[in-house]
């Protein structure tokens, strides 16, 4: 690894790429503690392997300028160390179909710093993209840093004893952010709860009661499923009145396929492709506005022979 980079490339990081970095590691770590046997007392936490998670970057890149702007996850396989590329070609596509203009510039990863098993995956990605970035995120928690814990590699070609070797190289990155971002980033900072333990903020609670909604569904289906499991093996005696009760319960599921049922979603469902294609049609007409305004700056008035008037 070597300390900077020469490309002379700049790099431009938009917050949403960190969110969905720290959003997937906490995803995975979450599951992975819930399905983990509980340690005992004496086991300290730093004992525990920390999971990795993988994913691919996104973006533009114009020149020098390579712009970051959203990431989606990878499958990974750690027995053969490699990626799964039919998941990734998918991903490619329907990305590919939403943002025409993003390609993949690279991929990401978490971890304090970067791996030799990382080039493993950095040269797979070469055939999508000649000359990836890496990003690492590191999510250990260090209350002294003021830094960002985000590194941006490069890779470079170097001759080390005399054998040329494909190396990472750090690069400088800086935080592009645009005015929906800084709005979201601000008020997903302030999901936290309050002193009194409930939600500081009127999403964190409603998610909040779906959560317990659905917890409390999953455990009683179970309940439900291990007695039925039992009467039918005749650990327990059968019961009737039970069976019908849950025959009746089962009939209610075909509800969804009922034409009113068809009629409401349908109206949903447009009402959000009429609320998708307003906000295009917003962001035409902000481009369309900031294009003639440098259009009537480029050529004003004062400065055409004739005395023409502006563009608008």
């Amino acid at each position: 690894m070597a300390s900077s980079s020469s490309s002379g490339l700049t790099f431009k990081l938009h917050p949403l790429v960190i969110v969905n970095i720290s959003d997937h590691y906490t995803r995975v770590k979450s599951q992975t503690n819930a399905t983990q046997p509980q340690q005992p007392n004496n086991a300290t936490h730093q004992q525990q392997p920390q999971p990795r998670v993988y994913g691919c970057v996104i973006g533009i890149q114009r020149g020098r300028t390579v712009e970051i702007f959203n990431s989606f996850e990878l499958l990974y396989d750690p027995s053969s160390q490699s990626l799964d590329r039919a998941f990734l070609e998918k991903k490619q596509e329907l990305y590919k179909k939403v943002f025409p203009h993003f390609y993949i510039l690279g991929w990401y990863s978490t971890g304090s710093d970067a791996q030799e098993s990382d080039m493993h995956i950095h040269k797979a990605l070469m055939d999508i993209n000649e000359s990836p970035v890496y990003v690492l995120l590191n999510p250990s928690i260090n209350h002294a840093q003021k830094d960002l814990p985000v590194t941006i590699f490069e890779s470079e070609l170097h001759v080390i004893d005399g054998i040329p070797q494909l190396i990472f190289v750090r690069s400088s990155y800086t935080i592009e952010t645009v005015e929906a971002e800084r709005i979201s980033v601000d008020h997903v900072a302030h999901l936290k709860p309050s002193d009194g333990g409930s939600a500081a903020t009127q999403l964190a609670a409603h998610l909040t009661g779906i959560h317990s909604a659905i917890k409390m569904l999953n455990s009683r289906i179970k309940v439900l499923h291990h007695y039925l499991l039992a009467m039918q093996k005749g650990d327990i005696p059968c019961e009737n009145s039970l069976l019908r009760q849950v025959s009746s319960l089962l009939r209610r599921l075909p509800a969804i396929e009922s034409e009113k049922f068809q009629d409401d979603f349908l109206m949903e469902y447009n009402d959000t492709l009429l609320i998708a294609y307003l906000a295009m049609f917003t962001n035409c007409a902000s481009t369309m506005n900031e294009l003639v305004d440098k259009f009537n700056t480029a050529y004003d008035r004062h400065s055409r022979r004739g005395g023409r008037t502006a563009f608008i």
